[in-house]
This record gives C-alpha cells, structure tokens and sequence, in this order.
C-alpha cells in the first residue's frame, strides 16, 4: 500500500513582526526571518508529533526553522535529511520608495503577489521556475511514499503550491489542520486508496 505525503509548516520563528518598515529594509527583516530558528516558547502539537512517529520518511527545508521543526516534531530521535529544494518561494522586496512603510506581513502579501506576476530581479527565482522546482518536488514525495508515510517539514507557500500539485497529480487531500498557520499540515492519500478502518486514528 502506498503511503501517505504530509506537509507541514513550520513553527513561529524567533523574529518580531511587530514593526514597520521600507521595502529595503523588508528584504534585510526576510533576511534574517530565514536565518532565525523557532522561538523558545514553541512547541509541536500532539497531533504533528504522532504523525512524524508514523512516517516512514521525515524530511526538511535547510532554512533553521524548517530543519528546527522536524527536529521538535520528532523529539531528536531519529535523521531527517534538509535539502535547499525544499526552501519557500521566493518574497523578493518591491523597488518601492521609502516612504512607504508598511509591516513584515503586508510587505509579504504585496511582494508575493508582484512575484506571483512575474516579479524576480536579477538571481532571484522566477515564478515558474518555483513551479518546476514544485514538480520536481512532489516526484521526490510520491517516491518517499512509496515504502510508507512520508513528512515534509517546509514553509507556508511552498506547501500552497505542493498542494496544488499533489491534486493535478490524482492525490487527494485527506485532512488539513491548522489552516496556513505555523505547525499546521496536510494529508494526502493516492485517489482510491482503501485504508484500514482506524489507520488515520493510529497515525494520528
């Protein structure tokens, strides 16, 4: 039986957002948002933890709070491999002018829709490039899955964009907990896959 591809982001970083600033210095706040590991408060729901016990394969992204989540979802116990294929979309800054101040999270939403437009300045990865990289992705999960359950520790966006694949791929989403928020994740099963009356309750 072919397993199940879980996606799941990562927990909230240790980085204010409580502040407002130019689009300059927005590219300097996502700078070190990806160089920051969890807060110290954070800790993984029971029900990421039960599925990252479940998984035959646990994988993460090479940025600290990626690679910060598998380690707490999986209490330290065992090898998760972080590759950089897993980093999140890129949220290249507006070359707007500084007297537009705005915060952390709204610059997000501005530069996320300009990049989704086409967007990318010079060595900053295009939209369909992402798109490529996302299917490349996704060959790598349903390969995982193959020999069991198989957790992705990644990003918010990236996992957006997982999802819409997995479905045009014939996947089906199965259960989404925690909406886009930090530790929330997704299930996937192969369309038609039968499971055992009580898998999901053991898994999860």
């Amino acid at each position: 039986m072919t397993g199940r591809i879980i996606t799941a982001r990562h927990g909230r970083p240790n980085l204010s957002r409580d502040v407002t600033i130019t689009a300059r210095e927005y590219g300097d706040w996502w700078a070190r948002y990806d160089e920051s590991g969890l807060h110290p408060d954070e800790r993984p729901p029971d029900g990421l933890i039960a599925l990252a016990r479940g998984a035959k394969t646990v994988l993460s992204s090479t940025l600290p709070r990626a690679i910060e989540t598998a380690a707490q979802a999986t209490g330290g116990a065992r090898d998760v491999p972080a590759d950089p294929m897993f980093v999140e979309a890129p949220l290249p800054p507006p070359p707007w002018p500084d007297f537009i101040r705005l915060r952390p999270g709204q610059w997000g939403v501005v530069s996320r829709v300009l990049w989704s437009l086409g967007y990318a300045p010079p060595g900053v990865e295009h939209h369909r490039e992402t798109w490529g990289r996302v299917a490349e992705i996704v060959s790598r999960l349903e390969t995982q899955a193959a020999k069991g359950d198989v957790l992705l520790c990644a990003h918010g966006y990236l996992n957006w964009m997982i999802d819409r694949r997995l479905r045009r791929e014939g996947w089906v989403r199965v259960e989404r907990d925690g909406g886009n928020h930090y530790w929330s994740w997704r299930i996937y099963e192969p369309a038609g896959e039968k499971r055992p009356v009580g898998a999901a309750a053991v898994a999860e």
